[in-house]
This record gives structure tokens, C-alpha cells and sequence, in this order.
């Protein structure tokens, strides 16, 4: 899994970088269909800052998406990760329920 890492307007911290890319990685222990991973990582507002995640999975034939915001940037990848696993193992179940022969049509697609 390819992860792609963006800090817009700011220059993030080493420990910021590796804490989102090792934290997107522990995903691809829940499915291996898993492609790229893009961190997004911005400030919402100059005084009070928000900092927001964002956080795009792309796997075989979806784009996975959550975005978080908090006062933290540890906190807030963190919150977008946890929901990128729920989603992941929803999108997991649907696709067991599918006929597994377009499952594997659709990876050869890819």
C-alpha cells in the first residue's frame, strides 16, 4: 500500500508525518485490497486552530473518505483512521456477500 502524505499551507512535523503514515499502515492488516492511502492534513482557522484530517482510501473500485477535525493533529488522524476501519469492514462484508466471481474480475480489472 502506497501512502501519500500532504500538509496544505503548513509544514508538519517529522513525528506528525510518521504518526499518520504508521497509523493509515496498521489498516492494511484489516484487508489487503487496499491501493493508496492519501493524508490531508490542514488548519480550519487562523486564531483558535482547527486542525482538520483527511484521510482517502482508495481501494479495488471505491474511494473511502473521512475527514476529522479536533485541536490536535495526533487526535484528529487518529478519529479519521478509527472511521476509515469502520468503513473498511462494512465495504469487507458487502463485498463477501457479492458473487465472489465479480470480486475477482473486478482485481484483475485493477
Amino acid at each position: 500500500m502506497q501512502v501519500k502524505f500532504t500538509a496544505r499551507r503548513f509544514r508538519a512535523h517529522a513525528e506528525v508525518k510518521e504518526h499518520a503514515i504508521e497509523e493509515v499502515k496498521k489498516l492494511g492488516k484489516f484487508y489487503d485490497g487496499i491501493i493508496r492511502a492519501d493524508v490531508i492534513l490542514s488548519y480550519e482557522r487562523a486564531t483558535k486552530s482547527v486542525k482538520a484530517a483527511e484521510v482517502n482510501m482508495h481501494v479495488y473500485g471505491v474511494v473511502l473518505t473521512a475527514k476529522e477535525k479536533s485541536d490536535n493533529f495526533m487526535k484528529s488522524i487518529d478519529l479519521a483512521v478509527q472511521k476509515l476501519g469502520m468503513q473498511l469492514s462494512k465495504y469487507k462484508t458487502k463485498m463477501r456477500a457479492k458473487d465472489k466471481q465479480k470480486v475477482r474480475a473486478l482485481r484483475e480489472k485493477v
